[in-house]
């Protein structure tokens, strides 16, 4: 069993913030994929469905980016999930804008919510890293991820969401490569529109 974790902050303030661009993308999982409707456990919302043929989960932390590894860690433990069975889709400032990189462990570079699972966790899940670009200094950095993407960027964003959805059955089988070509290849696409 696969448990999926998109990253974000809970309430419609911040949903269509840079730093929900995880929360986004487990959403398009699960409406492409047809997962139930997502039920409250594990300080969290959790939905569960399946992806080429493997059981999976969806898991939305809702006590705030800072503290999601409380909730990662309760719904990781209760179904004894392995850590390298956990996917955690999050924001990525390093990474330009709608660039997507899957790694495995390493460090949090700053990333609260990654910083919280490390810490009840360990480090070795994989990480989907989302790029949504550094505003060029770092006093900037807390009202830039907690600001809605720019509109000229929505169009791109949301090809790439859809993107993401769409290609998981190669991460689960293990293809990350194919994973990112095939996600590269819709937001090149959509960029030269």
């Amino acid at each position: 069993m696969r448990l999926l974790v998109g990253l974000g902050n809970p309430g419609q303030k911040y949903a269509r913030n840079r730093h929900n661009i995880g929360f986004m993308a487990v959403d398009a999982i699960a409406r492409r994929y047809g997962f139930g409707v997502y039920r409250s456990r594990f300080r969290g919302l959790l939905a569960e469905g399946g992806i080429a043929g493997q059981k999976a989960l969806i898991l939305k932390p809702e006590t705030y980016m800072n503290l999601s590894g409380t909730s990662v860690a309760e719904a990781a433990n209760f179904y004894k999930i392995a850590l390298e069975d956990v996917i955690v889709f999050h924001d990525e400032l390093a990474l330009e804008f709608a660039k997507v990189r899957v790694k495995t462990g390493g460090g949090a570079a700053g990333h609260n919510g990654l910083k919280s699972i490390d810490a009840h966790l360990g480090n070795g899940y994989r990480r989907v890293r989302i790029g949504i670009d550094h505003p060029g200094d770092k006093r900037l950095v807390s009202p830039y991820v907690l600001s809605d993407f720019f509109a000229e960027e929505v169009p791109v964003m949301e090809t790439l969401i859809e993107a993401m959805a769409e290609a998981m059955p190669a991460l689960i089988e293990g293809d990350p490569s194919s994973f990112m070509n095939k996600i590269a290849l819709a937001v090149r696409a959509a960029q030269e529109t």
